[in-house]
C-alpha cells in the first residue's frame, strides 16, 4: 500500500496537482503538472494541516500513552513531508529563479512552522513523561528507540527551555534557515556564472571525452559548436589533472576556489560569520559551552576531543606522505626544465605524471572502461548478488528532467521493494556534489509504503550521442551514492523516524563508503568494465596497474579532507567572536596545522556548503572519516570468509546495517555484524598510511 495522504480539498487543491490524490505508477509525483506556482499554496495546507494535527496530539485529554502521542507524532504531517521532498528535489537538481525566490520564503515558513512544535511545552511534557516511564512500558525495541529518539529531538530543540529562551531560539532558527538557503543561492549563483572557453590552442593534454563533454556542457549553456570548463567539480578536476596550459589550470583552480568569496552579490564571507555566531548562541541557550559539544552529543562520536583525536590521528602520516610526494613532484618540475615553484594548481597535473611514472597508469587509461551505463549496471549486479534486489527500468514514471532514469526494484521473490531514479549528469541548474535523498520513505505504521529513492550526480555529459566515460573517482562517488540508496531502499523498519539514512551522521556513511570497496575489485571490473567502443574487456594489464595505483597520493587526498574536518571542528569549537575574518581565520587555523601551501582545502569556508548550507554536517564533516574506520573494518568480513558476496555474510550486512535504519543504536548495529568494534588501524592500512615517512 502507497502513502495516499492528501490535504482536505479546496476549490484551489482541485488545480493544484500537490494537493490531489497522485494516478501516476506507484503514486509519484506528477512532475510534468507541476509549476513553481503550485508550491507556496501547498504548503500554505501543508503548514495547516500540520499545525491541526498537533494541536490534536498536545491537547487529547486522554492520558498519555505511545499510541496516542508517540505513533500519532509518527501519522502527522504526510502532506508537508510529501510538498517538501518534492520542492527541495526540484531546488537541488533543477531550479530555476522562481523556484529559488520561493525556496528563500519557504526556508523562513518552515522555521516558523516547526519552532511551535519543537517548543511545545505541553506536547513535549506528555513526551517526557512517557520517557520517563519507558522501562516500565511494554514496548518493542524499536518503539522504545523512537521514543527515545523522539524525547531527544524535542528536548535538543529547546522544548525544555523557559518562555524567553524559546523566543530568543525561534529568531535563531528562522535566521539560520534564512541565512542557509541565502549560502546555497550563492554558490549555485557563482557556479552558474563562471566558464573558460576553451580555444583550439587551449585544449592541449586534454582527452577526446573531457573535450566532449566540455562541448554538450557548452551547449547546455546556450554555446553550441563552442566548449567550456564549468566550475562543477567533474569538470574542474579532470582539467586539473590533465590540461597542459599551466595559465589556465591556474585560471580554473583560482575561480573554483573563489566560489563565494568573491565580493560579489554572492559571497559568503559575512553569511558565515553570522551563522557562526548564532550556532553558538543556540548551543549556550540549550546550556553548552560550543556548537560543537551540543552537535557532537548525539554521535557517535560523542565530543569534539573524540573528534580531533581521530582526525589528529590520521593527519600526521597523511602530511608526512604529502610533504614526500610535494618534493618528488617538484624534482619532476625541475627534470622537465621547470624553473616554477609547485603550486596548488600543478598537484593533480604533476601527481598524474608521477603516477605514470611510478605506476605505469593514469585515469585517461582507464576512463573508456568506465562508462556510466556499465558501472550503472555494476552497482545494481553487486547489490542482486549481495541482497538478491534486482532492478528494471521504468518508462512511465514521471521525471524532473529528460535526463532521469527510473528503475523499478523488486526483491528477491520478486516483491515490489521501490523505485530508484538517477539523475547523473551536470547542468547549470543543479548544484554542485553528489547526493542520496528521496521523494518518500518506506514504513510499515500504516501498510507497506515502499520507497521512492534518489541519486544525483554531476558527471559530464558525452557530446553528439557519446556515451559519459567516468574517471574512477567518478566511479566511485556512482558507488557511493548508491550505497546511501540501498540504505533507503532496503530499509525495514515500522516507524518513519527510523527509516533508511535517518541514522548518526558519522554512521550514515558507512553503508555509502563500505558499498565503494565493490566497485574496485577484479571480480565486478572484469565483468563491467568494457571498453564503449569495441565492448572489449579491461586487459588484465591496466586492471593490475589500476589496482597497484589506487593508493597512490592518498598523502594529498587525505590532507585535504582532514583539514576541512579540522576547520569544521574549529569553526564550532572556537568563540564566534575571535573567529573574526573568514579569510584570516583559515590562513591561522593552516598554519597552526602546518598545511602544505601546495595543497587547498577540499572545501574552503565561502564553498562549504556541507556545513554552512545547513547544519547537517555543522561540525559533522569528520563524519566520512569516522565512517571508513568502520567500513574499512567491514569489507574485512568479506575478505576473512574470502567471498567478496558472502551469503552469510552479506545477510548480516543486509539485517544489521542496511534495513535497520535508525531502529538500533548503531554501536549495537555494528557489532551484531562483524562480531566486535571496528579496527582503528584498518583506516590508516586502506589508505596506504601505516607506513608514512616521518613528517619533517
Amino acid at each position: 500500500m502507497q502513502d495516499s495522504s492528501v490535504a482536505t480539498a479546496t476549490t484551489d487543491s482541485l488545480d493544484n496537482p500537490l494537493l490531489q490524490g497522485w494516478t501516476t505508477p506507484f503514486e509519484t509525483p506528477p512532475f510534468q503538472e507541476i509549476a513553481p506556482e503550485h508550491f507556496l499554496p501547498a504548503f500554505e495546507q501543508a503548514f495547516a494541516d500540520h499545525a491541526a494535527e498537533i494541536a490534536a496530539i498536545t491537547n487529547d485529554p486522554s492520558a498519555p500513552d505511545f499510541a496516542n502521542t508517540i505513533t500519532a507524532l509518527e501519522r502527522s504531517g504526510r502532506l508537508l513531508n510529501r510538498v517538501a521532498a518534492v520542492f527541495y528535489d526540484l531546488v537541488s537538481a533543477d531550479s530555476n529563479p522562481a523556484l529559488l525566490e520561493i525556496d528563500t520564503e519557504v526556508s523562513q515558513r518552515m522555521a516558523r512552522h516547526w519552532n511551535p512544535i519543537m517548543m511545545n511545552a505541553a506536547l513535549f511534557g506528555r513526551i517526557a513523561l512517557l520517557y520517563g516511564l519507558r522501562a516500565k512500558l511494554a514496548l518493542s525495541g524499536e518503539e522504545k528507540r523512537l521514543l527515545e529518539r523522539t524525547y531527544t529531538r524535542f528536548h535538543r530543540s529547546g522544548a525544555g527551555l523557559d518562555d524567553k529562551a524559546k523566543a530568543r531560539m525561534a529568531e535563531i532558527n528562522e535566521r539560520l534557515a534564512e541565512l542557509g538557503t541565502a549560502f546555497s543561492h550563492h554558490l549555485l549563483g557563482d557556479e552558474q556564472d563562471w566558464t573558460l572557453q576553451l580555444g583550439d590552442n587551449d585544449v592541449d593534454g586534454l582527452s577526446d571525452s573531457f573535450v566532449a563533454a566540455a562541448k554538450a556542457a557548452a551547449t547546455e549553456r546556450g554555446l553550441p559548436g563552442k566548449a567550456v570548463v564549468t566550475l562543477s567539480r567533474s569538470s574542474v578536476e579532470p582539467f586539473l589533472k590533465s590540461s597542459a596550459r599551466r595559465d589556465l589550470r591556474e585560471k580554473v583552480f583560482k575561480a573554483f576556489t573563489a566560489r563565494g568569496n568573491n565580493g560579489n552579490a554572492n559571497d559568503n564571507n559575512a553569511v558565515i560569520s553570522e551563522i557562526l555566531r548564532l550556532r553558538e548562541e543556540t548551543a549556550k541557550l540549550l546550556g553548552f559551552q560550543t556548537f560543537a559539544e551540543y552537535r557532537l552529543e548525539d554521535s557517535m562520536a560523542k565530543t569534539p576531543q573524540a573528534v580531533r583525536g581521530l582526525l589528529e590521528r590520521v593527519w600526521k602520516p597523511a602530511r608526512a606522505r604529502a610533504l614526500a610526494d610535494r618534493d618528488a613532484l617538484q624534482e619532476l618540475i625541475a627534470e622537465e626544465g621547470g624553473n616554477f615553484k609547485l603550486a596548488a594548481w600543478d598537484w593533480r597535473y604533476y601527481a598524474e605524471k608521477l603516477r605514470q611514472r611510478r605506476a605505469n597508469f593514469d585515469d585517461a587509461a582507464i576512463k573508456p572502461y568506465l562508462s556510466l551505463d556499465n558501472m550503472i549496471l555494476a552497482a545494481f549486479d553487486t547489490a542482486t548478488k549481495l541482497f538478491g534486489v534486482t532492478f528494471s527500468e521504468r518508462k512511465d514514471v514521471p521525471v524532473w528532467h529528460p535526463d532521469v532514469r527510473v528503475w523499478e526494484v523488486k526483491d528477491a521473490n520478486g516483491a515490489h521493494k521501490g523505485l530508484f531514479y538517477g539523475d547523473y549528469y551536470a547542468r547549470p541548474s543543479k548544484r554542485s556534489g553528489a547526493w542520496m535523498t528521496s521523494l518518500r520513505d518506506q514504513q510499515k505504521l500504516d501498510g507497506a509504503v515502499a520507497p521512492l529513492i534518489i541519486n544525483v550526480c554531476n558527471f559530464a555529459k558525452g557530446s553528439n550521442g557519446e556515451p559519459s566515460l567516468l574517471s574512477p573517482d567518478d566511479a566511485r562517488t556512482l558507488f557511493h551514492e548508491f550505497g546511501h540508496g540501498l540504505h533507503g531502499m532496503l530499509s525495514d523498519v515500522f516507524y518513519p523516524s527510523l527509516s533508511g539514512t535517518a541514522v548518526f551522521t558519522d554512521f550514515v556513511e558507512l553503508p555509502s563508503q563500505l558499498y565503494e570497496h565493490w566497485q574496485e575489485q577484479p571480480q565486478v571490473l572484469r565483468q563491467f568494465a568494457t571498453h564503449y567502443q569495441t565492448g572489449e574487456p579491461l586487459p588484465d594489464d591496466l586492471l593490475k596497474r589500476f589496482l597497484a595505483a589506487r593508493k597512490f597520493n592518498q598523502g594529498f587526498a587525505t590532507v585535504e579532507f582532514v583539514s576541512s574536518a579540522l576547520i569544521d571542528l574549529e569553526f564550532h569549537t572556537q568563540p564566534a567572536a575571535a573567529i573574526g575574518d573568514i579569510a584570516a581565520f583559515e590562513r591561522r587555523e593552516l598554519e597552526k596545522i602546518g598545511m602544505p601551501e601546495e595543497i587547498s582545502l577540499r572545501h574552503r569556508p565561502t564553498q562549504f556548503g556541507h556545513i554552512f548550507s545547513g547544519d547537517h554536517y555543522a561540525s559533522g564533516y569528520y563524519s566520512y572519516m569516522w565512517s571508513e574506520v568502520m567500513d574499512a573494518d567491514a569489507f574485512g568480513a568479506f575478505e576473512e570468509a574470502g567471498d567478496i558476496f558472502d551469503p552469510q555474510v552479506a545477510k548480516r550486512l543486509h539485517d544489521d546495517i542496511y534495513a535497520a535504519g535508525g531502529s538500533r543504536d548503531p554501536e549495537a548495529a555494528y557489532v551484531a555484524f562483524r562480531g566486535r568494534p571496528p579496527e582503528p588501524d584498518a583506516l590508516l592500512r586502506r589508505r596506504g598510511l601505516l607506513d608514512a615517512p616521518e613528517a619533517a
